[in-house]
């Protein structure tokens, strides 16, 4: 069992995602930075889509009832037991009694926290992660808040060492500047060309509204191409007829402040998506914070696929040093 002491800032449960539900209406959450996710779970020696504490900005302040055996990685959110620092990216061991509290964020935005087993909570719609727009998963589909109990589950696949530790080539670096890749798509006709190419030479600006929803973003207008008002779309240039939003797709209304949907988004809607962020990217974009710059960048479905496969090979890597250690 694990007491919240102090919840932190937003601290959720999430897994690797509610998968098979979109056509309905149901987004997947899930761990925004799901590299991190799975490596810290590879520490912890958890199976994998075992549940896990998505720590943003700020953390929190955790008593452990028990012995276990826990991993932090992500975001750079300095941890400490009983006040004593110890490392990210490492297996560590906590024994009944001991707080764990994190100091304020030095680098990225999220942090996870996997223990050994898991954190145990109900399965529904095959998935533990908290959607918190309607309230469903997690712990009571919210955030966690003082006073709160986790319990530890049994999804632990194999025992790891404390002190086992990923090397620094496979622990992302995180900036104030990012570089996301993207596909250009699915509506970005509706743009001039000029605009098409301003989209991908500006430096856009996290705004403060940035959260799992989605992420605003600030730097110049954006112009749509002049139009009839299609049956069925919206009056605005930036509206088209109702489609479904990919995960990652970023739409424009109005010209003007994009908006790069993520895990927790509608599932559609009526603004015209300009671009998709590739899935691997989606794990740099949950990295950056308010008044960070991000920069697209267009690249072929082909070199999107061969990113998938080079994090694919990293994360196939990590767990053979899990197995070897």
């Amino acid at each position: 069992m694990i007491n919240v002491l102090k919840p932190g800032l937003q601290t959720t449960v999430q897994d690797d995602g509610r998968v098979g539900y979109y056509e309905t209406g149901m987004p997947p959450s899930g761990a925004v930075d799901q590299y991190s996710y799975a490596v810290a779970n590879m520490l912890a020696g958890n199976k994998k889509g075992a549940a896990v504490l998505e720590i943003t900005y700020m953390g929190p302040a955790l008593e452990f009832q028990e012995d276990a055996v826990i991993a932090i990685t992500g975001g750079v959110i300095p941890p400490q037991i009983n006040e004593a620092p110890v490392p990210m990216w490492e297996t560590l061991e906590v024994k009944k009694g001991d707080v764990l509290t994190f100091d304020f964020v030095k680098q990225g935005a999220r942090a996870y926290l996997a223990a050994a087993g898991g954190i145990d909570v109900p399965v529904i719609m095959d998935s533990r992660s908290t959607y918190t727009l309607c309230g469903i998963g997690g712990f009571d589909g919210r955030a966690l808040q003082e006073g709160d109990v986790l319990s530890i589950g049994n999804m632990q696949e194999k025992e790891v060492k404390p002190g086992t530790r990923v090397t620094g080539e496979y622990i992302p670096e995180f900036s104030a500047n990012h570089e996301i890749r993207v596909i250009i798509g699915l509506c970005s006709y509706r743009l001039t060309e000029e605009s098409k190419q301003r989209f991908l030479d500006i430096e856009w600006t996290v705004t403060p509204e940035a959260n799992r929803v989605g992420y605003r973003l600030k730097g110049e207008r954006l112009d749509f191409v002049p139009r009839e008002q299609p049956f069925g779309a919206g009056s605005n240039p930036s509206n088209v007829v109702d489609l479904g939003y990919p995960i990652g797709s970023i739409q424009v209304p109005d010209g003007i402040e994009p908006i790069a949907l993520l895990n927790d988004a509608v599932t559609g809607g009526g603004y015209a998506p300009v671009a998709t962020i590739i899935s691997t990217d989606l794990n740099r974009i949950g990295q950056a914070k308010t008044n960070e710059k991000i920069k697209f960048i267009s690249v072929t479905l082909e070199e999107a696929l061969e990113a998938r496969q080079q994090n694919n090979r990293k994360l196939a890597e990590v767990k053979q040093m899990m197995q070897s250690s």
